[in-house]
């Protein structure tokens, strides 16, 4: 460095560097001064006079910080910014928005949080950030405020597609008209000017599994215009997999946008051998020029909700709850959950109600089955499957967060080696101690990164470490249009993780999810150190990040 260079806030040194290109990783030291990297150099040649500290990390890696493409830290930011169990996995950057969003609130949507969320903030902090949500009638307005509180990792977000259904169309079955279709599209618009980047949604969960592909792609066409990304949770990961895949395709093909699958994935024994297909289709795709990738989780199971077993029908209107109280109603349902006469995924029957694991539940009498499987459940209360899953839902009054467990190893490994997969956790960040009062968690929230670079790179060699790290950080930073973040480079926003590559690891389990990782020693977000020798220090540096359409006004040819 040179007299005039400006001082060095940390110095790391003695690490192997793993940039984040994917190019093989090399020995050198990086330094860090105000929130940006200032030099990554080879070993011994930045100048030590005037650094404010040195971090040896001899026998570690030093690589970007990870990005968490499908977050869902919405509600545990309302109480706890801290990311506790995301920074210990090195994650240095969260983008939420999967379905549902809690701004822009207006239009016909009634509430901005579920009432399910009452028992996870307690009452006056559910009832107060209710109505401090019901102002955020932009959608940068609910990231605004985040930031404003102070978080520790950086924010972005989707805006969520069952928002944009429920804003134009609320719980109604249907097409939209076109006066509901262009106040849709209007505040798709309005939330790609205010840093979305894109729409992202769940064709499974109403209301957002009542938009036809008509509707989608009109809406796709606005997130275009402004170069951001349809991500989706396609339509079916079970039965209809390939064909739900196709439209994801076909929507990209009739919009022009760019298209993220969340979690791929081929669930249930029977649906396993369709994901060669499923990557062959998607290469396809690639090669006719479509834009299109995928990102997932290093794990077997898959975690929603226990409704995700009942006809999306039963929510229209929001009245599902309402309808598991009606003797009628609640047969009819009965009857398309054992003998469905349309085409929706009942997560209990492909996985088998012995392997769907009941994860957390509110009502003291059903503590018990909290960890049990819907199978023992249902033996112990003389009851079939299908009885006592309307039984737990009709109890609770709300959804039931379940585990269920249907996809393969040698799929995954597959997929790990694809190159256009990223990573991403499908979770929120918690705090083990006062996130095992609500029940079990899915052990993606807490092992996610770990897990891949332990088990998956270190033990198996199922992929190199140089990939797996692009697959957390650059790769997801491009994909994102975040220019300034995902690589080890001079100039760029320092968001850096030391980890040991011969200790890191998931500890978290299934039936004892809420347990942190071990082996990630620091974390610094924006040069601002959160994670030291794998204690979370409290700072809060982190900022939004916004998509490629934040300030753009009435851009040329926008079709709104």
């Amino acid at each position: 460095m040179t007299d005039t260079a400006p001082p060095l806030d940390t110095l790391i040194t003695g690490a192997r560097i793993v940039d984040g290109t994917g190019n093989p990783w090399f020995y050198g030291d990086v330094a860090i001064g105000g929130d940006r990297i200032a030099a990554v150099a080879s070993p011994g040649r930045i100048d030590r006079a005037g650094v404010g500290e040195v971090v040896d990390a001899a026998g570690m890696i030093v690589c970007p910080g990870f990005i968490d493409i499908q977050s869902h830290s919405i509600v545990p930011f309302l109480t706890d910014r801290r990311s506790l169990s995301k920074v210990t996995q090195g994650v240095t950057t969260e983008i939420m928005g999967e379905d549902w969003t809690p701004a822009p609130f207006g239009g016909r949507i009634e509430r901005p949080f579920e009432e399910g969320v009452r028992g996870r903030l307690g009452d006056a902090v559910f009832v107060e950030w209710t109505e401090r949500a019901r102002g955020w009638s932009r959608f940068g307005d609910w990231l605004a405020d985040l930031e404003g509180c102070g978080v520790a990792v950086n924010v972005g977000s989707f805006i969520g597609g069952s928002t944009v259904r429920e804003f134009g169309k609320g719980h109604d079955l249907g097409k939209p008209t076109q006066d509901e279709l262009t106040q849709m599209r209007d505040i798709v618009a309005a939330a790609m000017e205010d840093g979305a980047f894109g729409i992202a949604t769940a064709l499974i969960y109403p209301p957002g599994a009542f938009a036809g592909t008509d509707e989608l792609v009109a809406l796709c066409e606005v997130v275009a215009a402004y170069g951001g990304l349809h991500i989706t949770h396609i339509r079916s990961e079970v039965d209809r997999f390939l064909e739900a895949l196709d439209e994801a395709i076909e929507i990209s093909r009739r919009s022009g946008v760019a298209t993220e699958v969340y979690h791929l994935k081929a669930a249930g024994p029977r649906n396993w051998p369709k994901m060669p297909e499923a990557i062959r289709r998607i290469d396809a795709a690639r090669a006719s020029g479509l834009d299109i990738g995928a990102d997932m989780y290093p794990y077997e199971a898959a975690g929603t909700g226990l409704a995700a077993s009942l006809p999306p029908e039963a929510s229209e209107g929001d009245r599902l709850f309402e309808r598991l109280r009606d003797p009628v109603a609640r047969a009819a349902i009965r009857a398309e959950m054992l003998q469905p006469t349309s085409d929706w995924e009942n997560f209990a029957e492909i996985a088998g109600p012995e392997n769907v694991l009941i994860a957390a539940l509110a009502r003291p009498e059903h503590a018990a089955y909290v960890g049990k499987r819907l199978a023992e459940i249902a033996a112990a209360r003389g009851q079939e499957w299908v009885d006592a899953a309307l039984d737990l839902l009709a109890g609770e009054g709300q959804n039931i967060f379940t585990i269920y467990f249907m996809m393969s190893e040698e799929n995954l490994h597959l997929q790990f080696r694809q190159p256009w997969m990223k990573f991403g956790t499908d979770a929120g960040g918690h705090d083990p101690v006062t996130a095992a009062k609500h029940g079990l968690a899915h052990p993606r929230a807490y092992g996610t990164y770990p897990r891949i670079l332990g088990r998956y790179v270190r033990e198996q060699g199922v992929i190199p470490l140089e990939d797996a790290v692009r697959k957390m950080s650059a790769a997801v930073a491009d994909r994102l249009g975040l220019r300034d973040r995902g690589l080890l480079r001079t100039g760029m926003l320092a968001d850096v993780v030391v980890f040991d590559p011969e200790t890191i690891c998931d500890v978290a389990t299934y039936t004892d999810p809420h347990r942190l990782s071990v082996g990630v020693r620091d974390v610094w977000v924006n040069g601002g150190r959160v994670l030291r020798d794998g204690v979370h220090t409290g700072a809060m540096p982190g900022r939004r990040v916004y998509g490629p359409g934040f300030g753009a006004q009435a851009l040329a040819g926008v079709p709104v």
